[in-house]
Formats: structure tokens, sequence, C-alpha cells
């Protein structure tokens, strides 16, 4: 074997264990999502694949003023305004990644100027070469270039390719984000709806309550006048008359903040929600089926989110295993150039071109490159228990809402018997105290009783609407 190949045998053997060390990959750990889901929410819960969740919000909500305020949020809050534009961001990042991987071409001209020193080798050299007969190479050289290049990483390995597919899963599951937005936002607009109607109701039942109690005091100080009773009797019928009043702005309060919530939800300043408050008792629950635990995977957006990201991020760990491979990369040009604009387009004097190809491969100092493989498949592990957390969490409020419409709708119901037994208690007192046969203290007692069970009934009214906004939410409802 001669020398010569033996030196040949030597370069590739040492270039393939060079491409081998390059190759190499450290291990990783891998986790894959659980996707198991009980069969039902609960041991009661009845397996019925009717879901709320399909059903629209326009026909999931009646009162017209709530789907008002509501398409008036979609077009205008500003949070979901900033979440579209970075949807946006999301989608020319998919332009930015398949930009990479398809082949770069560019023009370019130019012009220059080159005087070289005539007492050296080049100087001597172009002195004596005659470019057209009895004439030398000009001094100075002008140089004029016209020419088309183009560069291109043959993405041998899909390095590139998956940064694109990851950034296409990645804009979906903006996407998603956004519905998911769109579902909050619909539930708040409708929980603070519905708050403002009770706040209505209950300011109602104060100034009710207001009249009754100044109708009593003046027969406590008529009582006063015959002495039948005591100045102490009139001053604490005095104390209930002022508290309740008190109560009165208090409410009137909660009444602007939440109307102000509304309109920042909305995107205006601050101006009043129209709005029916008459009947708020007797509004009718909100029809509600869960259906199965396994829907919440199609129709909840956030857990459609958080899949997406599960994608985006094996991608990513792919990407990032492809710079361990060699690359092969291509670059040409072609065009023409020459000393004198007249000669500029003279073929094949003037014309040039090249075309060339490069293989490298990461040999030393691989730590960046394996430092961004292993981050990739941490991240990858984190967006699996991200996904899995969603999952739990979305179960875990659909179980909690179903379970506090339940009992909500029982309680409702011993309420609405207090109140009537404690309404027909404030006129039995009033009667009695009239012709003194209780004490005025039973009469206060019995107006204050009333009147906190009144509050209660509204608020667990709320609760009762706000449990079947929420699980609506809770199952998905609400983006389409």
């Amino acid at each position: 074997m001669s020398s010569r190949r033996r030196i040949y045998r030597y370069i590739g053997i040492a270039g393939l264990s060079l491409i081998y060390a390059a190759c190499r990959i450290p291990p990783l750990a891998e986790r894959t999502a659980n996707k198991n889901v009980p069969t039902a929410f609960g041991a009661d819960s009845v397996t019925d694949t009717t879901n709320t969740a399909k059903v629209v919000w326009r026909n999931f909500f009646q009162d017209q003023y709530l789907k008002n305020l509501i398409d008036t949020a979609l077009k205008n809050n500003q949070e979901l305004n900033i979440t579209m534009q970075e949807i946006e961001m999301s989608r020319n990042e998919i332009k930015a990644r398949k930009g990479e991987y398809l082949p770069f071409v560019g023009v370019k001209a130019g012009a220059g100027l080159d005087k070289v020193a005539r007492y050296t080798s080049r100087g001597a050299s172009e002195a004596t070469t005659e470019i057209m007969p009895g004439k030398e190479m000009p001094d100075p050289l002008p140089d004029y270039l016209v020419a088309a290049y183009a560069t291109w990483e043959v993405d041998i390995w899909h390095k590139l390719r998956n940064a694109k597919k990851a950034a296409v899963s990645r804009y979906l599951a903006s996407v998603e984000g956004r519905n998911f937005m769109v579902t909050h936002l619909i539930t708040e607009i409708a929980d603070s709806y519905y708050e403002l109607l009770a706040l209505d109701n209950q300011l109602s039942i104060v100034k009710q309550n207001i009249a009754i109690q100044q109708n009593a005091l003046k027969i406590v100080r008529l009582q006063k006048e015959a002495a039948r009773v005591t100045e102490l009797a009139v001053r604490r019928f005095e104390a209930q008359v002022l508290s309740t009043q008190s109560l009165q702005y208090d409410i009137q309060q909660q009444i602007v903040e939440t109307q102000n919530k509304i309109n920042f939800l909305l995107g205006r300043y601050p101006q009043p929600i129209a709005r029916s408050s008459e009947g708020f008792e007797n509004l009718p629950p909100l029809s509600v089926q869960a259906g199965l635990p396994s829907q919440l995977l199609v129709n909840r957006p956030d857990i459609r989110q958080a899949e997406l990201n599960i994608a985006a991020a094996k991608l990513d760990v792919k990407s990032a295993k492809a710079r361990f491979y060699p690359s092969l990369g291509i670059s040409a040009s072609i065009g023409y150039q020459a000393f004198n604009p007249s000669f500029l387009l003279n073929t094949p004097e003037s014309l040039l071109y090249s075309i060339g190809g490069d293989i490298m491969a990461p040999l030393v100092n691989r730590n960046a490159i394996k430092a961004e493989y292993v981050n990739a498949n941490a991240k990858q592990i984190q967006a699996v228990f991200d996904y899995e957390r969603t999952v739990l969490n979305a179960y875990i409020e659909v179980a909690n809402q179903m379970s506090k419409m339940d009992n909500l709708e029982k309680s409702y119901a011993l309420k609405s018997k207090q109140v009537l037994a404690l309404s027909q208690s404030v006129k039995i007192s009033n009667d009695l105290f009239t012709s003194t046969r209780a004490d005025y203290m039973e009469v206060l007692l019995t107006q204050r009783e009333a009147l906190e069970a009144k509050f209660e009934l509204i608020e667990t009214k709320k609760q009762q609407i706000n449990a079947r906004i929420n699980i609506y939410q809770a199952l998905g409802g609400g983006w389409e």
C-alpha cells in the first residue's frame, strides 16, 4: 500500500471517528402525559353524554341585557385585544421559522476603487498585464459588480422543519389561550351582572324595611306620649332606623363599584348598566348537564392549550437533538464584475459564478448544545406536568360546582321557608307590641332577623346562579 493511500485511509478513519463523536447524544428521561380521567364526576353522578359546554353562550344566557354587555366586551375588552396581538405575533413566528429552511436568495450591486502600490509583486504584475493591446491595467483600478447570490442550509435532520412545526403548535396554543380568556371574560361579566341584580334587590328590601321601621317608630312615639313605653324604647327604635338607613348607603356604594367593574371589563368609562332587576328571586335556574369527564379533554380550551404546548415541546427536543448532527450548507452566486462599466455585461469575460458546499459537525466544547438539549427535554416534562395539573384542576372545578349546586338548592328551599316565617313574625310582633302584649325588644329582634334572612335568601339565589355560570365555564362552554 502506497504512503499516499495510507494517509488517505487514516484521514478517513479519523473523520469517521470525529463524526461519531459529534453524533453521540446524552440519554434523557422521558415522561408521557396521563390522559386517564374518572368515568364520572362523583358517586351519585349520572353518566349522560349530554354536555352543556356545547351550548353557545347566546343560548345559555336568556337575559338580553346581559347578552348586550357580553357582545360589547368581546369587541372592546383591552386584555382580550392584547391577546389577539399575541396571536398575530405567533402567526408571524411561523413565517419566520418557515423562511429558515427555504433557500435565501438576494441580489447585490457595488462599486469601488483600488490603488495598489506599483513596487509590489501585485503592482508590478498588474503594470505589465495588458487588458487591451497597447493598454495596461488602469491605475487606480475601479471595480463594478452586479450579482445574485443564494445560501441554503439543507435540512437533512428536519431541525428547521421541526422548529416551524413547534411554532405552529404554539400559535394554535395561543388561539386556545384566547378561547379560555373568552370563557373567563364571559363568566366574570355574568357573575358581576347577577351580583348587580342581587344588590338591587337587597337595596329594595332595605328601603321596605326602613318604611316598616319608621312606621313602628311612629307607633312607639305615640305610645311614649301615652306613657305606655319609656324613652328607652323610642331611642332603640330610632337607632334601628338609623342603622338600616346606613346599610342603604353601603349597598349603593357596592352597586357603583359593581357597575364600574362591568364597565372596565367592557373597556369603557363609568356609566349606568342597563338591567332589569325585577323578579330576581323567581329567576329559573340555568339548565346544566355535566356530561362525561373525558369530554373535558375536548371542550376545555386550557386543556387543549396544554396539549399543544406538549406537542411544541417535543418538537423543540427534536430540533435540539438535530444540532448534534452534521449540517450541510450550500452557497452559490452568479453575476458580472469589471473595472469599466462598458465591459460589465461582456460575456463570458466579465461573468463570475461560484458554488460550494460545506459540512459542519460540533466536535469540541459541545456543552452549549448539550445544555440546550437537556433544557428542551426538561421543558417537555414540565409541559406534561402542566397538562396533568390542568386536567386535574378542570375535573375538580366541575365536581365542586356540581356539589355546590346541589347544596345551594337545598339551602335555598330552607331559607325561603325561614323568610316566610320571619315575615309573618314581624307582623305578629308589631300587632302584639301595639296591644302591649310583647316587649319592644322582641319587635326589634324580629325585624333584624327578618332583614338578615331576606339578605341571605338573595345571596343564596345569587350563588345558585353563579354556580351554574361557573360550571358552564368549567365544562368548557362559552368560547364558541
